[in-house]
């Protein structure tokens, strides 16, 4: 069974879930350190179930990953360096 894992950075340590078993949890300062800690989390709560006569149920979670698209500065308005310079009354007369 594939199992949908979330592991988050937080300051100084990871933690991670899994969303098909709300008590499988695991934290630490390393992310592969959690992710096998995390591992072994699952199987002790499948070996659990199966010793007390339970059904594992499936995984319903469905995993995908959203790649976080760099935000870029927005570049500065530059006036061509051969126009002119509009002061406020041009402004003013073009607005009326």
């Amino acid at each position: 069974m594939r199992y949908a894992v979330v592991i988050e950075k937080a300051d100084g340590n990871y933690s991670a879930s899994v969303p098909d078993r709300p008590r499988c949890v695991a934290a630490g300062s390393a992310g592969k350190a959690v992710a096998d800690e995390l591992r072994e989390a699952i199987r002790f709560h499948v070996a659990g179930l199966r010793e007390d006569g339970l059904a594992v149920p499936e995984p319903t979670s469905i995993q995908i990953t959203l790649k976080r698209e760099a935000r870029r500065a927005p570049k500065p308005h530059r006036r061509p360096e051969n126009s002119p310079r509009r002061n406020t009354d041009q402004l003013g007369e073009l607005l009326a």
